[in-house]
């Protein structure tokens, strides 16, 4: 067991820099109040740590995460909607801002509040036995429209939301939505492949890069590039910038120092 497993998320590092946090609370990884509060907690220490360039998000068992946890909410104490609701937005945008790039690994299905997990992340790999819905049309609740529609068209998010519809990995590689619709057995390895990529950049670079992308996301074309503009003018004056640089003149592997 990993010194940074927590209740129900747990944690592996691989390859010095890689670490793979793995949603675990059975049997459907659901949102319970726990899980809800121990992935903003794995995700914020994740940003903290610099030995941490690139983390991998997945689920145990067959799901990656069922959303809503329909029986704990029927057990909840009145007046704890507010509190709850906070949680959860909490908790996807902790993956979000995450300064780290995080790879969504989509092992099963990712429903409701589990699709949102999904959205927040920044590149996601599916299984072919991995599907994304939003079934609260059918529970009477809503949620995860927002987030999903990061990810999906005007017409297909609003065929999901209203219907119940599920997409599965190969329909999500056809969309666009994943990077790559792979065997089970095969998506922690293309998932690592993915984060290895990802690790091997400056880290510096790295963590400007995916806050640029979340800061431009509902910016105008002309403020969000000139707030790019301005990054890369920053970005410049680090020594990871000229290593890159020089190293690139030079053809050979570039060695960053995070400064």
């Amino acid at each position: 067991m990993s010194k940074w497993d927590l209740e129900t998320v747990k944690c592996e590092v691989i390859d010095s820099h890689i670490a793979v946090v793995t949603l675990d609370n059975p049997p459907v990884n659901s949102h319970s109040i726990q899980m809800l509060a121990d992935i903003p907690l794995m995700l914020d220490r994740m940003s903290d740590l610099d030995e941490i360039h690139a983390v991998i998000l997945t689920g145990e068992g067959k799901v990656f995460c069922a959303g809503a946890d329909l029986k704990g909410k029927g057990e909840r104490e009145p007046g704890t909607h507010w509190q709850t609701s906070r949680s959860a937005r909490e908790c996807y945008h902790s993956i979000r801002e995450c300064v780290k790039p995080v790879i969504g690994a989509i092992n099963g299905a990712a429903l409701g509040g589990g699709l949102a997990i999904a959205a927040s992340c920044d590149i996601l790999i599916a299984s072919e036995k991995a599907t994304l819905g939003l079934p609260e049309i059918d529970v009477g609740l809503l949620g995860g429209q927002r987030h999903a529609q990061r990810l999906f068209s005007h017409s297909k998010l609003r065929t999901m939301a209203l219907t119940g519809q599920r997409l599965s990995g190969g329909e999500l590689f056809r969309l666009g939505v994943v990077e790559a619709c792979v065997p089970p057995e095969e998506l922690m390895n293309v998932s690592i492949d993915m984060a290895r990529t990802l690790a091997a950049k400056s880290p510096i670079a790295m963590r400007m890069a995916k806050g640029s992308l979340n800061a431009i996301e509902e910016m105008s074309l002309r403020d969000g590039y000139r707030y790019e503009q301005n990054l890369t003018g920053e970005l410049g004056k680090t020594e990871d910038s000229k290593e890159a640089v020089k190293a690139f003149i030079e053809k050979r592997a570039p060695v960053f120092k995070g400064r």
